[in-house]
């Protein structure tokens, strides 16, 4: 039964104590299997998450942009990044996302469901977008993503009161709402002409949604733009019925070049003129009687100001009867006391050549005729529950403001306006206001808007009978309108806060946004008391000679001062420059203003316009161009009889003859520009 087997040193063992000394010096040979074998599970558990990992990462990709919890960043065709968003509202659960085609989808943050997709397009083989939608199931909870900004100079938005070329952003400004808003009185809102698109020197453009609660802020530190969809705590309302979910919708397209990709945006996603305004209004002046008597205005007063244009031999495409021609506001009669015979003026102003236009405005006050009919019909804007007119304040008084999603609030409006017409032979009329900080906080109207800026649309179709020589100074998707857009009022002053210095980003930015017949206000400023740089009432000579000889290279030129208020010489210059516009400027900008139908490109453009890989030109702000071949570089310093020019590559001819064949840009320095010269170049 006893095997016996060579043992030890020594000794022999039977098979039973071998079978314990066997299990005994075995014992680290099992473990380290056991150890070979977890490690070979984990190896192969590595593996798999590294192989899923390597398919969630291409799962997370499409095209050139790149997905991930946080946020995404977009590519150009070179490979550098162009565009990062960080999302701020919440943190993507990976584990709930998938791809179907080129639409990338989440189903959940890590803490709630949501619907969250981004869709690449490739609309043409120069441009890739990305539809990109965050849409929360939960109510009151806002979205925003933030966009960082340093990849390149932007440009678009709004105008505001202190207007840079490209935008330049100081401060930390929690998300507010991106709403109309008059910047005269309010000069840290966004202006009353804003579109929610904005365009980058690196060939990227972002528009947001017309439907989302948009709201807008920034911050200088993180250097980044915050945009944010939300209901509470906001003017915005959901679809009547629908919960207050915030949805946060937007295109993100890019290009080869700046300029290709602003052309493909606007043919796209903006409305376009469907005709020019009048000839008439681009070639000759509009006199306006506001910065030289405010509200102190009559008859004789309005037909001394025809005279004086006719004896000083200008030209006029229209003459405007500013504020308070009427008792009250709200009113569409003549003050009997300050025109006691209107008919007989209109008559005399028209045998001797002028038409006239008229200043009107939204508001009945409460002192006016008409503010007890408006309440009786339901025409003004309503308190919240709709039961009570909403009374507001204006820089005139207080009143009602008409609602404009009413058809009788329409038409009666429209029948005071074709009443002045036909009484009177009124041509044309300057509509005033408009922007949204006139409204309550919270209102209702008679067809409900979820963006209150829909009422500075409603309130621009107004125009559009007159629009052969309307003007608007507030403007919300409509660029379609077809009349004349003007900025608002400017300070008579040299600097960038509503001065002269401001006219030219301003002009670029709302050409940018798709609005092309500009009227960029009054030469020389309205002369406002404690707002004028110059002896009593009058603005500095100086001012006034340079804003002179810039508003004669834009598409429309506006006097109210007068140059023969200050003497012969700056008569002389006047008639100088609004001959030159009507032979040079005027021709060109008609012919561009034709095609701004089919196109939308603008008029006055920036240098970029025609550089587009020139760093230099992304940021210049005093100089433009007049289409492709007409560059502007006006004198916008006290004191300065010359200026540093920056010249494109190209073939230039100067104003003075000076030919410049150029294969580089070529900066001028100190380039002399007299006080009755503006410097500008053509395209040989």
């Amino acid at each position: 039964m006893y095997q016996v087997v060579p043992g030890g040193a020594g000794g022999t063992i039977t098979d039973v104590i071998p079978k314990q000394k066997h299990s005994k010096d075995t014992r680290p040979l099992v473990g380290a299997g056991v150890i070979g074998l977890v490690l070979v599970v984990a190896a192969v558990t590595a593996w798999c998450y590294y192989i899923a990992s390597i398919r969630k990462a291409e799962l997370l990709k499409t095209q050139l942009l790149d997905l991930n919890k946080d946020g995404y960043i977009i590519r150009n065709q070179g490979g550098s990044i162009v565009f990062r968003m960080d999302f701020r509202s919440g943190t993507l659960d990976l584990d709930s996302c998938s791809k179907e085609g080129e639409m990338l989808s989440c189903g959940q943050t890590t803490d709630r469901k949501l619907n969250f997709f981004i869709e690449t397009v490739r609309p043409k083989d120069t441009v890739q977008c990305y539809r990109v939608r965050w849409e929360e199931l939960v109510p009151d909870i806002p979205v925003e993503h933030a966009m960082t900004y340093t990849f390149a100079h932007w440009y678009g938005g709004a105008v505001s009161a202190i207007q840079h070329w490209p935008v330049s952003i100081k401060g930390q400004q929690a998300p507010k709402p991106f709403v109309t808003s008059d910047i005269y009185a309010n000069r840290n809102e966004f202006g009353g002409i804003l579109e929610s698109y904005w365009l980058s020197s690196n060939a990227t453009a972002i528009k947001i949604n017309n439907s989302v609660p948009f709201h807008l802020g920034w911050n200088d530190t993180e250097k980044t733009m915050s945009f944010q969809a939300r209901y509470n705590d906001s003017p915005f309302k959901p679809n009547p019925g629908e919960e207050p979910c915030a949805e946060l919708s937007y295109r993100v397209c890019v290009g080869l070049d700046v300029t290709s990709i602003h052309k493909y945006m606007v043919r796209r996603y903006f409305n376009k003129p469907n005709k020019v305004p009048a000839k008439v209004m681009f070639r000759h002046p509009i006199w306006s009687t506001w910065a030289l008597h405010k509200t102190d205005i009559d008859q004789e007063k309005v037909l001394e100001y025809a005279a004086n244009i006719r004896k000083y031999n200008f030209n006029c495409s229209q003459l405007e009867i500013d504020d308070r021609y009427t008792r009250h506001y709200g009113e569409y009669e003549f003050d009997p006391t300050k025109f006691p015979n209107a008919t007989a003026m209109f008559q005399k102003l028209k045998s001797d050549g002028f038409l006239a236009s008229l200043w009107i405005h939204p508001f009945v006050n409460y002192d006016s005729e008409n503010f007890h009919t408006c309440v009786e019909r339901g025409l003004f804007v309503r308190e919240p529950t709709g039961r009570l007119p909403a009374l507001v304040r204006w820089w005139n008084g207080i009143g009602g403001i008409l609602d404009f999603t009413n058809p009788e609030a329409r038409d009666w409006f429209s029948s005071q306006l074709r009443s002045l017409r036909s009484r009177y032979g009124v041509s044309s009329f300057k509509f005033d206001a408009g922007e949204t900080n006139f409204l309550p906080w919270k209102f209702s109207t008679r067809t409900p808007i979820q963006d209150p800026s829909f009422f500075t649309r409603r309130y621009t179709e107004m125009a559009i009978p007159y629009n052969d020589r309307a003007e608007l100074r507030s403007g919300y998707q409509s660029q379609n309108i077809s009349c004349f857009f003007r900025p608002i009022d400017r300070d008579s002053v040299w600097g960038y806060e509503l001065g002269l210095k401001s006219i030219i980003p301003t002009v670029l930015t709302i050409s940018i946004l798709g609005y092309q017949f500009i009227l960029p206000d009054m030469i020389g400023g309205n002369a406002y008391l404690n707002r004028t740089e110059g002896i009593h009432v009058l603005p500095d000579r100086e001012l006034y000679i340079r804003w002179l000889e810039l508003i004669a290279f834009m598409p429309s030129m506006q006097f109210s001062i007068p140059p023969w208020e200050y003497d012969n010489e700056v008569v002389e210059i006047a008639r100088k420059y609004t001959a030159l516009h009507e032979s040079i400027v005027a021709p060109r900008v008609l012919e561009l203003a034709s095609e701004v139908l089919d196109t939308g490109d603008p008029i006055i453009r920036p240098l970029w316009w025609i550089a587009t890989g020139d760093e230099t030109a992304y940021k210049i702000d005093s100089q433009f161009l007049i289409g492709d071949d007409l560059m502007v570089a006006p004198v916008l310093e006290p004191g300065k009889q010359e200026r540093d020019i920056y010249l494109p590559a190209g073939r230039w001819k100067s104003y003075k003859g000076e030919r410049f064949d150029i294969k580089e840009p070529l900066h001028l320095t100190d380039y002399p520009v007299d006080l009755d010269e503006i410097a500008y170049f053509v395209w040989v």
